[in-house]
């Protein structure tokens, strides 16, 4: 088995690295397909073939790193280290999947913000489109590293501002109201 691709009982998780990547390709001991209803199977020899939900480890600090299949029960059947090492077809099958199970839209202007105090409706843009969001409550704002924040809105919606500092003056002074 290749070490990018280790077994659940493989031990700990390694932390995500920044490391330029490996152009060449991983060629696991498995492959990924759909079946007629268009569920994920993780597809071994001399195994059944298995419905699997991929996890992201670190979806905000490293999306593309860490990725576990998990099994219907829970169990984690395999670990990809790295995304862009899998073969082309791997890869897009499960980046077809993990865009299903996310929805996580970029929050990329605050146009309004209600009141200063929470619950605060927020007139946002976002990478989707224009929406309004609820704040409940300032906890609702969680810092990311790198300036990055997550924003829960009150139907749970996670909103992701990835940068801070690349908002514009205006997003940034009712963001500090908050923060």
């Amino acid at each position: 088995m290749h070490p990018d691709t280790l077994p659940a009982a493989a031990g700990a998780r390694p932390s995500p690295s920044r490391q330029a990547a490996d152009p060449a390709p991983v060629r696991p001991d498995w492959s990924l397909a759909r079946d007629a209803f268009g569920r994920l199977l993780l597809v071994r020899p001399g195994q059944p073939d298995t419905p699997v939900t991929p996890v992201r480890g670190f979806p905000f600090t490293a999306p593309d790193e860490g990725i576990a299949l998990v099994g219907a029960q829970g169990p984690e059947l395999a670990w990809i280290e790295r995304l862009d090492r899998l073969p082309a077809e791997t890869r897009r099958l499960l980046d077809e999947e993990l865009a299903q199970r996310e929805f996580r839209p970029e929050i990329l202007r605050i146009r309004h913000a209600s009141t200063w105090a929470t619950p605060s409706h927020w007139d946002v843009d976002t990478d989707r489109g224009p929406t309004r969001l609820t704040l409940k409550a300032e906890e609702d704002i969680r810092r990311l590293p790198a300036s990055s924040l997550l924003i829960v809105d009150a139907h749970g919606v996670q909103f992701l501002v990835r940068d801070t500092a690349a908002l514009d003056k205006a997003s940034r002074r009712i963001l500090d109201h908050f923060l």
